[in-house]
This record gives structure tokens, sequence and C-alpha cells, in this order.
């Protein structure tokens, strides 16, 4: 039994940290994405190619892209964190399946949804309350396809981890990527925007 349990451990400790080599916060992102990336990074590729749902007014002039995974807590910590900057940019968050068999399926889900603001907000409430997010709808194998075209595209831009920003800085007009959650102050920071009053 002893050892059983020590030729176990160490696969067990090996697998929980693949999972969480995902989902970054940002103090694992105090530099901007690496480039390694076998296509360059561009807005227009993400907005070309992403399937992804908006928060914010359609007619925003500024456009920040999100890849999120629906099992990452940090991307809850960033849906959260960027509320109060709907006003000032249009996010579109897009879903992706990197953390777990869970994640497709509930990325699929919330695309599929009539209003995917709301069943966002459900699942991370549900995220955060530790109940594992909402249950996965039937009939979204075109959504799945979806999230795994997501998926293919932010490998190809050589990102590893999520939430990853991508957007263009609202006063230079700058490329702007970062992977990692950060604060709303520190959000408003890298896209050039002005840090909500309370």
């Amino acid at each position: 039994m002893t050892r059983f349990f020590r030729s176990i451990f160490p696969a067990t400790l090996i697998a929980a940290s693949l999972l969480l080599a995902g989902c970054k916060d940002a103090s694992d992102a105090s530099k901007p994405a690496a480039a390694a990336a076998s296509t360059p990074v561009s807005v227009a590729a993400v907005a070309a190619e992403a399937k992804g749902f908006s928060v914010g007014s359609a007619m925003n002039a500024r456009t920040v892209y999100v890849f999120f995974d629906a099992q990452c807590p940090h991307c809850t910590a960033l849906w959260e964190a960027a509320k109060p900057l709907k006003s000032q940019a249009r996010f579109v968050w897009i879903p992706v399946g990197l953390l777990n068999a869970s994640s497709t399926a509930q990325g699929a889900t919330l695309l599929a949804a009539k209003d995917p603001v709301a069943a966002m907000d459900e699942h991370e409430a549900s995220m955060t309350a530790k109940g594992g997010g909402i249950a996965a709808a039937s009939d979204i194998d075109a959504q799945k396809a979806d999230v795994a075209k997501n998926t293919a595209l932010l490998t190809r831009f050589g990102f590893a981890s999520i939430p990853t920003i991508i957007g263009n800085h609202a006063e230079t007009g700058a490329l702007v990527t970062r992977e990692g959650a950060m604060s709303t102050a520190a959000l408003a920071g890298l896209l050039g925007l002005k840090v909500p009053t309370p």
C-alpha cells in the first residue's frame, strides 16, 4: 500500500501542475506574452477567426478580446474586473478548451446561450461558489467546434495560458497582449482606459 502511494503521488502532483499551468493570475503575468508564436498576434486575425460573445456596446470603437477557459478561476476574476470598464470598451469573451473536459462543453454552452452574458454571470457565480459552473447544454456540436477553433488560434499565437487579453491601447493604438487576470485598475492601465471612480 505504501509503495502504491509513493508511485501515484508524483503522478498526481504532475497532473495538478499541468491543470493549473494553463491558468494565470497577474502575479504570473508581470511580463507581456512571450513572442514564441508561430503566427503573429493580430487583433484583425482574432476579429476574423475567433467566435465569442460581447459585453458592452457593439457601437464602441474600442474592442478588447479575452480568451478564457470556463473552468479557470483567474478567468472568473478577470470577468468581474472587466465589468466596470464595459462603458469604455466592448469586451469579446472567447471560450477555449484547455483545462479539462468541462471546459469545451461549458464554453460551447455559453456560445449557444440566448443571453451569453447572463449565462456567463450564472456560470461565474457558480464557479465562485465552488459549484463547478453551468451544466452543459445538448446539441452544441457546432459551438464545440468553435471552441476547438478558438483554442487552436490561441495556441497558434503562441500563448500557453488563460486568460489572455488582446487589444489595442486606447491612446497609442499599440497592440496590447497579456496573459493572466488583473484588477480593474491594472486592466484599465494596460488598455489605456480611465480607472472608474467608486
